[in-house]
């Protein structure tokens, strides 16, 4: 025959039992708590706020006169930066009357993706009509772009 064993447990230790198990439960919370960011911390620390964009992203246009021709301007923008400047459907005519439009485009836009601001490109003597007017229709579609207009 099997023998019966009893266990006589007392009241107080069962409510120290409970109270060790209460605080435990109450220190894993506390670490869960302390070691993860809430939501507003990681929108602050990974600059997904709304109030931090510069631009609302997308793809902005502009005309710019050149002679009698109209030279439509395309820029692609992200929330923070601009991606790419380019010229649409660019007649080879116009192109080859104003022959120096291409390359004058070419470099502001590699200084723009560099990070260079629009007031601090630096415009070469051989071109800086073209360069000029290229910039100033860059900004006519910047304002477009602006997350919040001024």
């Amino acid at each position: 025959m099997a023998k019966t064993k009893i266990v006589v447990i007392q009241m107080k230790e069962l409510i120290y039992t409970a109270i060790f198990a209460g605080l435990g439960i109450l220190l894993i919370v506390l670490l869960i708590i302390m070691f993860f960011p809430s939501r507003d911390e990681e929108k602050a620390s990974t600059g997904s706020a709304e109030a931090e964009h510069i631009y609302n992203p997308g793809i902005y246009n502009s005309q710019i006169a050149l002679g009698d021709s109209t030279l439509n301007l395309e820029v692609v923008v992200d929330a923070d930066q601009i991606k790419s400047v380019s010229l649409v459907n660019l007649e080879d005519s116009v192109a080859t009357m104003y022959p120096l439009v291409k390359p004058s485009l070419a470099s502001i836009e590699e200084e723009l993706k560099k990070g260079t601001s629009l007031d601090d490109i630096p415009l070469t003597e051989k071109s800086k009509y073209t360069e000029t007017l290229l910039l100033d229709g860059i900004r006519t579609a910047l304002d477009k772009a602006l997350a919040d207009p001024v």
